[in-house]
């Protein structure tokens, strides 16, 4: 329906419609799915390859370059059969992983790039010992929209009581963490508790019984009602180190199959 007229359509679905998401994940699931797993992972790739897939967003790794380029033009290809395309601001073919800085440095290039992926920046990072260690850092772009999504929120609760208010920040800022608190994010966390401080501040300044609220007593209530920024999801070598049951179909074959969790 568009401007209150209905239109019929033979192709597609339609967009916003609760059955969509749905759709859309069965026709992946044949188009690309199982395509790439039957057909690139057991025939073509001539070394190890990972693909993660979250709805229409997914990432392809191939420890070769030809196997990466070979794939790419496959890819568009088989996609055109059936109706679709790779948005192609969004589609990159770069050097990323373990020998990847290494690599660019022996050729005079820069850094590696990074890439974003479910609301994170994936980093090629160094850990405390000088090892490679894949780092994930919370997008700054959606870190900033989400602070903006907050704002109008906070001042329609102004005149709340201030348990109720910070009942609720408690809420905003432990689903923020449940999602966000991965390894190597912490910076991020504390970023985003801050901001959030900062806000609620300024709004309780504007209420006349609050007037001369000094930052002493705000730090009580930022203490007593925001959560503290912690780590609460494993590394992804532990995530993953998952021992399969014989029964399972999948259990001691070579390839690997990851799913993406749920993201918000």
């Amino acid at each position: 329906m568009e401007d209150g007229v209905v239109r019929a359509s033979e192709k597609g679905t339609g967009q916003g419609l609760v059955i969509s998401p749905l759709l859309a994940n069965i026709y992946l699931h044949y188009v690309l799915d199982l395509w790439v797993d039957r057909h690139w992972r057991r025939r073509e790739a001539t070394g190890n390859m990972i693909i993660v897939r979250y709805a229409d967003d997914f990432i392809v790794g191939y420890r070769y370059e030809n196997d990466a380029r070979w794939f790419l033009d496959e890819m568009r290809a088989r996609l055109q059969e059936f109706g679709l395309s790779l948005h192609p601001e969004k589609t990159r073919l770069i050097e990323f992983g373990r020998f990847a800085a290494k690599n660019r440095k022996q050729r005079g290039l820069g850094k590696p790039e990074t890439f974003n992926f479910l609301g994170f920046t994936f980093i090629c990072g160094k850990s405390r010992q000088g090892k490679f260690q894949l780092q994930r850092k919370t997008r700054r772009d959606r870190l900033q929209a989400k602070l903006r999504m907050i704002k109008p929120a906070m001042w329609q609760r102004m005149h709340q009581p201030i348990p109720v208010q910070g009942k609720w920040l408690w809420h905003v800022v432990r689903g923020y963490f449940n999602y966000h608190a991965v390894p190597t994010n912490f910076r991020a966390l504390t970023v985003f508790r801050t901001e959030i401080a900062k806000r609620w501040y300024r709004v309780l300044t504007r209420r006349s019984d609050m007037a001369k609220l000094n930052w002493a007593r705000m730090k009580r209530l930022i203490g007593d009602w925001l959560p503290k920024p912690r780590i609460i999801h494993p590394w992804p070598e532990k995530r993953f180190a998952v021992k399969h049951p014989r029964w399972e179909p999948y259990a001691g074959k070579l390839h690997v199959r990851i799913c993406a969790g749920g993201a918000r």
